[in-house]
């Protein structure tokens, strides 16, 4: 290294004497050497400049790929390493900067220790001569600053018999020494503000601080570091500002003017090379948003796990449940809940396959409390595992089964992705409400599945219309119908049987979550009109309203703690259904509880048209009107939220007429709905027929 080091100082060394004798000032040589270095090395900065805005214009990109890999490093890093290649991005050029920047800094450092070798070209053993002669060591870095100091204070001078060194060299070095001026703007340029402090305390100040500045700059302006996170650029320029002050302290000041000069001129080519070669011309900035917010959000799941007191036994239980799913070969049927509370969607097909057959069904679930884990206690045909949302998007990439069902939706498209290793998994989308999946879905949200388990007649149009519109392959669609509703009629008919009328009607407000929901919109005006001797009303907000929107919430119930009482109440208990079944009228917006209100109960509902819930924008491309916007007036009524002033009288004619509504609900249920009474059995049927015919398959 040291040989490496001295080659390339002589290069350097005599274009700092070139500066030198140019301006005859040290102070100012340093300057003007730092200015022409980053001119000389100008072509690899503008190189480094071009890669830096090839590697932010593939940043979304790589991004994007964090998030489709989200969990498989190994896969991520060879496809990283794909798209690197197809848009011959170096990764390593990133590194060239700072190389350079050390490299050079080492290389001033000794041109500055040693001025006599590479400003003055003295011999190396003449300058041992005259070390010897002072006493001084050549292997001190210090050695060749003492030489010249001895010779200005009269030590060395012309006619001193120095062994081993001629008087014509003699008369040289006195004369080249004697005219060095190391002097500048007060500061002697070969003085180690340790060794003197005082006023030399300003060196690694201003270092620092010019440190600081090109770290701020950069933050603000360079391609790269512009991109960077927060930790990442505070990071850098509190190693760099520690650098600083290392450096204006320890070594002898004309480093440090080297190292002020080099960061200021840092800052100039930066925005003169942005000027040039200006990075919004290449880089799709919205792009680089969207990709930074999908990776952002991925890292953010199980977040608040963290704050569990069992998320450390819960992190065990999870790796020991992943291997545990791995370790088991030929699993016929896996199926996926994210929560608990899927399970209710599941457990009728769950109960009718257990009971039809031997199979066993693989339970994966991202909630450690699942009921799932209680239930399958007693039966042996359920295995049931732990594993966290993040764990999870490996677990499916690695899927190997027969068939895979779920009630998510977006597969393929978000975090959960079809299985990389067994590409004839036949995955199932099973459904979690009865309403159209076109509208309420986002985009593209069944694209990814190979069957669709379809509640009516509604669905199999919706389906087969996107996939003519968008030119799909066909799906397998299943007429399965809603295993839920069963169990939610069943629980209706029992209410309907033990109800007791009472003297006020009961009328249910439970509105949505989303924009424009009733309690953000008109829940005043509803509890002004209807807030009479005639009914009870009960509030019942929606759990993620409550969750999200607490405050506003509390300052709902503050606002009516007044009229608390037999004619008004707030449900924030969410654990049973009674007012549900119990109402004789539900009041909603777009909530997915009314349809099963009204078939459960049916009795009718009033609907108020809020701003729709929607998460496709593009639903219109889809020549089928949903099912939530078709039915609101056949099982109760819709109203504006302008006509709510006479909400009242709506409400009148609606229980009037309640009777002539459990017929129409009744026959509307009818042909809503496939296998009302029996889906389970349909969907029981479909599955295990499936995994027969994929037996033959895997026997031919």
């Amino acid at each position: 290294m040291d040989l490496i080091l001295y080659y390339v100082c002589i290069p350097l060394g005599q274009l700092m004497k070139w500066c030198w004798q140019l301006i005859g000032n040290y102070g100012l040589a340093i300057i003007l050497f730092t200015l022409a270095t980053k001119i000389v090395l100008l072509p690899v900065s503008v190189w480094i400049q071009k890669n830096s805005i090839q590697m932010i214009k593939i940043q979304p990109a790589v991004n994007f790929l964090k998030v489709n890999h989200y969990g498989d490093m190994d896969t991520f890093a060879d496809e990283q390493a794909k798209l690197f290649k197809k848009e011959k991005y170096h990764p390593m050029l990133s590194l060239i900067p700072l190389a350079l920047q050390v490299f050079l800094l080492l290389a001033v450092v000794e041109i500055i220790y040693h001025p006599m070798e590479y400003l003055f070209g003295i011999d190396r053993s003449a300058i041992a001569s005259l070390a010897a002669f002072i006493g001084a060591d050549t292997a001190d870095s210090s050695c060749q600053l003492r030489i010249i100091e001895a010779i200005k204070t009269g030590e060395i001078a012309l006619g001193t018999a120095i062994p081993g060194i001629s008087q014509d060299v003699l008369a040289h070095t006195v004369e080249l020494a004697s005219g060095f001026e190391t002097a500048f703007l007060g500061f002697n340029m070969s003085t180690v503000p340790a060794d003197v402090w005082g006023i030399y305390i300003l060196m690694p100040v201003i270092a620092g601080a010019s440190s600081w500045l090109l770290c701020f700059t950069q933050n603000l302006s360079n391609v790269i570091q512009h991109e960077q996170s927060k930790l990442s650029q505070y990071g850098l320029m509190i190693l760099s500002v520690g650098i600083s002050l290392y450096l204006g302290i320890g070594v002898p000041a004309g480093i440090a003017v080297y190292w002020i000069a080099s960061n200021l001129f840092s800052i100039l080519q930066m925005y003169l090379l942005n000027i040039a070669i200006n990075p919004k011309k290449y880089v799709d900035y919205e792009a680089l948003e969207a990709s930074r917010k999908a990776l952002a959000d991925i890292e953010k799941l199980d977040e608040g796990k963290k704050k569990d007191p069992n998320y450390k036994k819960n992190r065990m239980r999870e790796k020991k449940d992943y291997k545990r799913f791995f370790s088991i070969v030929n699993k016929h049927l896996v199926i996926y809940s994210e929560k608990s509370g899927f399970y209710k969607y599941f457990e009728a097909l769950i109960r009718e396959l257990t009971a039809r057959s031997n199979i066993v069904i693989h339970y994966i679930t991202n909630d450690p409390d699942d009921v799932i884990f209680e239930i399958a206690e007693t039966n042996p045909k359920i295995k049931p595992y732990y594993i966290g949302l993040k764990k999870m998007i490996p677990l499916m990439m690695k899927m190997e089964a027969d068939i895979v069902v779920m009630t998510t939706p977006d597969l393929d498209k978000y975090y959960i992705k079809r299985s990389l290793m067994k590409k004839d998994i036949e995955y199932i989308y099973v459904p979690h409400d009865m309403m159209s999946v076109h509208m309420g879905f986002r985009e593209g949200a069944l694209d990814a599945f190979d069957t669709v388990f379809c509640t009516g007649d509604h669905v199999v149009r919706e389906v087969r219309a996107t996939e003519r519109v968008y030119g799909l392959p066909e799906k397998k669609l299943v007429k399965f119908g809603y295993p839920f509703a069963d169990k939610l009629i069943e629980a209706g008919e029992q209410e309907r049987q033990n109800h007791v009328p009472t003297e006020k009607k009961e009328i249910l407000i439970a509105p949505s979550w989303q924009e424009d929901n009733l309690l953000d919109s008109c829940i005043d005006t509803l509890i002004e009109k209807l807030y009479c001797d005639e009914y009870h009303l009960t509030v019942r907000p929606h759990p993620e309203y409550v969750k999200r929107y607490g405050a506003r919430m509390q300052a709902i119930t503050e606002r009516y703690a007044d009229k608390v009482g037999d004619k008004l109440s707030f449900e924030l208990d969410f654990s049973h259904n009674k007012s549900v079944y119990s109402s004789d009228l539900l009041i909603t917006d777009w909530s997915g509880i009314a349809l099963e209100y009204c078939f459960a109960t049916k009795r009718p509902a009033l609907f108020v048209n809020t701003k729709m819930k929607c998460m496709n924008p593009n639903w219109e491309k889809i020549d089928c009107i949903p099912t939530e916007i078709t039915l609101r007036d056949q099982v109760g009524i819709s109203l504006d939220k302008e006509q709510l002033a006479t909400c009242d009288q709506t409400v009148k004619e609606l229980l009037a007429r309640g009777a002539e509504y459990e017929t129409v609900i009744a026959e509307t249920l009818s042909a809503h709905l496939y296998n009302i009474g029996s889906a389970a059995e349909a969907g029981a049927d479909y599955i295990l027929t499936s995994l027969v015919e994929k037996k033959k398959q895997k026997k031919s």
